[in-house]
């Protein structure tokens, strides 16, 4: 995964993405089992908890614990987490699909809980942006291209299309689990991009897929093709739009998942 300097102020701040120790199910008890849930949405799953137009969801991959995106609150945020018995000060990294900020306005209050984590984004952000950041404490790394940033973890690459975007790639026993912020450059042109990054079919394909308000037979011809590259399940919620979440459920069926706010999603590395 290549990364580069911003200015010498950063010259310290390009290191790797080293393992941790013992933090894999370190988000909840000692002996979770490795899981996504989702901590900020607008679409509603568990009772008791703080809707909020946006994304955000923990992932807990073998070596750390990933915050995807931070939803556009961060009080909102951190509220759900006390609710779900998750500690915001054990998140080792913080990946940012894109810049907008419903997907970035928690990051302030996540840093100010705990600081020393890594904060992954696309190459792209503006750079008052990035020295926010860095004068907060924690550590950047800036994705130039599609690859591995730790074990059976990648990122896309940022997408430039529009709005440059990157997404998020587990590889897991079952296949891969790709998850996206907001889908900007098209949900299968980021599945098709994944794929053929890994070589790996996607077995969940999971966060927001941006076509609230796409015609049904637009929607319907994702479908399709989404279905002809064998994608497995999938989970689609925040800027789908509600029918396109029903279509998508009546076309995969059981093998829909829920992935609104508080569901917990199990994964098998």
């Amino acid at each position: 995964m290549s990364k580069y300097l911003i200015g010498p102020w950063l010259a310290l701040l390009t290191l790797a993405l080293t393992p941790a120790k013992g933090t894999a199910g370190h988000a909840g008890s000692p002996d979770a089992f490795p899981r996504i849930t989702i901590l900020f949405n607008n679409v509603s799953h568990a009772p008791g908890l703080a809707l909020g137009w946006g994304f955000s969801c923990l992932v807990e991959s073998p070596e750390k614990i990933i915050l995807f995106d931070t939803g556009a609150d961060g009080e909102v945020l951190l509220a759900n987490m006390r609710r779900l018995e998750l500690d915001p000060e054990r998140i080792d990294v913080v990946f940012l699909s894109h810049i907008h900020s419903d997907h970035t306005g928690g990051l302030d209050a996540i840093l100010a809980r705990g600081s020393d984590v890594q904060v992954v984004l696309p190459q792209g952000f503006p750079t008052p942006f990035l020295r926010s950041i860095v004068e907060k404490g924690a550590q950047v790394q800036v994705v130039e291209k599609g690859g591995r940033l730790m074990d059976r973890v990648y990122s896309t690459g940022p997408f430039d299309v529009g709005i440059v975007e990157q997404a998020l790639i587990l590889e897991t026993r079952k296949g891969l689990v790709v998850i996206t912020g907001c889908a900007h450059p098209g949900i299968v042109h980021i599945a098709e991009s994944a794929v053929r990054l890994t070589g790996i079919r996607i077995h969940l394909l999971l966060g927001g897929f941006h076509l609230e308000g796409k015609k049904r037979s637009e929607i319907q011809a994702i479908i399709f093709r989404l279905k002809a590259m064998g994608v497995e399940k999938v989970a689609p919620s925040h800027c789908t739009g509600e029918a396109a979440i029903a279509a998508f459920r009546q076309a995969w069926g059981t093998d829909f998942v829920e992935g609104g706010l508080g569901a917990s999603i199990a994964l098998s590395f």
